[in-house]
């Protein structure tokens, strides 16, 4: 097993947000994005892996997320990037469309792009939306994070058994697909997320480690 790089998510900082890739600024180094519906608990999850409350904005309004937001980690080359929810906002269809193609062109486009991270209510996971998004970062050659949020809904028992279940839904895939679990309110997968995102920015390969097992606590 590699060894893991110490890279520490909480020193994650505000750059800026943009509508759409031409704003946003150059990145030689390696960038993480994170996708999901708007009702996934995408803000929620940056915030844990984080350990800052507000760094991505969070509202009782799914869909809230409407500009591609970038992060930068303490070396400047490592980014975390918030791209627009998408699926389940109530918004006109023209402003819909817009945040579609925002997120479609970051995610064909930007050269520093090195990983993909899709957020997927435990409860409710692999949607189609969610299965074409991961589909297509396989055929892209991207590593893909398959994360299982809101995992304190689920008992641990049931946690455990949606975990495997998921992981042999991803085998239909055919790239390299992750699946993990987190809880934003419970702190669990934390830990073994950071780790994970840790070894991408330092060498993507380097993910390839091997998987932890689903050990926490009952929630």
């Amino acid at each position: 097993m590699n060894s893991t790089p110490e890279i520490d998510f909480r020193q994650a900082r505000f750059i800026t947000s943009a509508p759409d890739i031409r704003h946003l600024p150059r990145n030689d180094g390696v960038e993480i994005a994170f996708a999901g519906r708007s009702n996934a608990g995408k803000s929620s999850a940056l915030n844990a892996i984080t350990g800052q409350k507000q760094l991505a904005r969070t509202s009782k309004t799914p869909g809230r997320t409407q500009l591609i937001n970038l992060f930068s980690l303490a070396d400047p080359r490592h980014c975390l990037v918030d791209l627009p929810g998408y699926g389940f906002a109530k918004v006109p269809l023209e402003m819909k469309e817009k945040w579609q193609a925002s997120l479609s062109e970051y995610l064909e486009k930007r050269e520093s792009l090195r990983g993909l991270v899709v957020l997927m209510d435990i409860r409710h996971p692999f949607k189609d939306i969610d299965q074409d998004l991961i589909y297509w970062a396989v055929e892209s050659g991207l590593p893909v994070l398959a994360l299982l949020t809101k995992a304190d809904k689920l008992k641990s028992g049931a946690r455990k058994n949606t975990l495997l279940q998921c992981k042999e839904a991803a085998l239909a895939f055919g790239g390299d697909v992750t699946v993990m679990t987190i809880s934003a309110l419970k702190g669990l997968g934390v830990p073994e997320v950071r780790r994970y995102l840790a070894a991408w920015l330092e060498d993507p390969l380097v993910a390839e480690m091997d998987e932890p097992e689903d050990d926490s606590p009952e929630a």
